[in-house]
């Protein structure tokens, strides 16, 4: 059964891709001595399938197990073609949790460490003409406190808010076939003023980036510029204004061309910004309705079971009057902010701090390396508003929160993004923070109402945890979670 076949990535999209989602061969390895009883040459045959991209714990994948597993594997073979091999050969996977060794034909040719980001492996010298076997090995700890997991539960069974825990692949699984010259990565910044947008292009090889823009199949504008050193740059003018707003997309297609690579993309016209204590969409005043969305499945756990699944939770959340969410201790697919992308639908994406003891400065790694990978991969989504890389960071035991690791990773997503507002650790406790965000649950709407009544009235802001954190006058305030 083939499932999940939509594109993976469709801001950056080419054609020549194969999917591999579906029924692979599969393994328990709970003392992680697979490799030395051969399961990644293929010595030893696997005794289970399972349903890709769905984890081991959900019902979707035809596992079904939820206990604590810290290694499985799985095994798939594929054939190529002669011509798919004429230039280079990606494996991507949409995300694994949590570090994930990949065995082509029985060699090892790369690792990858982050349960929620993005990734591909290059195999372009691990594969042949015919029959080539892959195969993965993933190890998972929710228990090891180097490890983010967010709120998968590190009990046996779900409680509280600790949900069903996510093993392995829950993304999915793709091969790229790409020319040898060919783009890497782009960047798009816009400017509603003056209709365009910047282009900052990563290119492999030489030659011109021509970048085509349309609107609902209309030509609107076309610019190119020369590759110069890995680098190419260019500002693409729109002769039409459409801006992305609040229930609206309206979202530019774009083909960017270099060398024989061709890519589909599109791009947002919009401006989103902090003015004082006000929330700026396109210069006009929004006041930011926002659900706390956890992203699960109560059939496929992290992974919705089909695209339209991911569509129908953004269409029930603007049908009862939200127009946005906080992404809450999960980085979503990229299908799913796509979606937010054309329905006009803001987010906050978040990352799944809650796991990573975050009392020692020494675990930046944990967290620095991925998070930045997770904003390189996201940035160009105007349905993003703001970022968020910790949430709620509670003592642990008689430990605080490391004010240095908190600071230090808002000041790396601010480097790496500059363009959006930066909540460094929501809820508590703030060290430097673009928006200082309060969570508040009081259940009596009276109540909840005269916590912030003096506030509104120019006085003192109601914060419990005001011997932790403090408050500048001026800057603004969001109740980022209540209910």
């Amino acid at each position: 059964m083939m499932v999940r076949m939509e594109h993976p990535k469709p801001q950056f999209r080419r054609d020549v891709w194969q999917n591999l989602n579906g029924e692979w061969a599969f393994e328990f390895d709970p003392d992680v001595t697979g490799w030395e009883k051969g399961f990644a040459d293929g010595r030893h045959p696997f005794s289970k399938t399972i349903q890709v991209p769905f984890c081991m714990e959900s019902t979707l994948s035809g596992i079904g197990e939820r206990g604590f597993m810290k290694c499985v594997w799985y095994r798939q073979t594929v054939i190529l073609t002669a011509a798919q091999l004429t230039g280079r050969v990606r494996l991507h996977i949409g995300a694994a949790d949590y570090e994930t060794v990949l065995y082509m034909n029985g060699r090892e040719c790369g690792r990858h460490c982050g349960g929620y980001a993005s990734f591909f492996f290059d195999i372009t010298d691990h594969v042949k003409k015919g029959e080539n076997v892959i195969t993965l090995q993933v190890l998972d700890d929710t228990r090891d406190k180097r490890i983010p997991s967010g709120k998968q539960s590190e009990a046996e069974a779900s409680y509280g808010c600790f949900y069903t825990r996510t093993t392995g692949i829950w993304q999915t699984v793709w091969l790229e076939f790409l020319p040898a010259t060919h783009l890497e990565t782009v960047r798009y910044t816009t400017d509603i003023d003056a209709a365009s947008v910047a282009i900052d292009a990563a290119v492999c090889g030489e030659g011109t980036l021509t970048v085509e823009a349309f609107y609902e199949g209309r030509p609107v504008g076309k610019a190119a510029a020369s590759a110069a050193n890995g680098k190419a740059v260019l500002t693409l003018l729109l002769s039409e204004t459409h801006l992305w707003e609040l229930g609206h997309g309206r979202l530019y297609d774009l083909v960017l061309t270099f060398g024989d690579d061709v890519v589909y993309s599109y791009v947002g016209l919009r401006e989103a910004k902090l003015v004082g204590e006000q929330f700026l969409l396109n210069g006009r005043s929004v006041f930011q309705r926002l659900v706390l969305d956890q992203g699960y499945y109560p059939d496929g756990i992290y992974t919705a079971p089909s695209d339209e699944a991911l569509a129908a939770d953004i269409d029930r959340a603007m049908a009862c009057g939200f127009n946005g969410a906080r992404l809450h201790e999960k980085v979503f697919e990229e299908r799913f902010l796509y979606h937010c992308d054309r329905k006009g639908y803001l987010v906050w994406g978040e990352y799944p701090n809650w796991g990573l003891d975050h009392t020692c400065m020494e675990n930046a790694p944990y967290i620095l390396n991925e998070w930045l990978s997770v904003i390189e991969r996201d940035r160009n989504h105007p349905s993003i508003v703001g970022w968020c890389p910790f949430n709620e960071t509670w003592d642990q035991g008689e430990a605080r929160q490391s004010d240095e690791l908190i600071a230090s990773v808002y000041h790396a997503t601010k480097a790496a993004d500059p363009s959006r507002p930066c909540i460094d650790t929501s809820g508590n406790y703030h060290v430097v923070t673009d928006i200082f965000d309060l969570h508040d649950y009081d259940q009596d709407p009276a109540v909840f109402a005269s916590h912030y009544a003096a506030f509104a009235a120019g006085g003192p802001l109601f914060d419990r945890l005001a011997d932790r954190q403090t408050y500048t006058p001026g800057q603004p305030v969001m109740i980022s979670e209540y209910g």
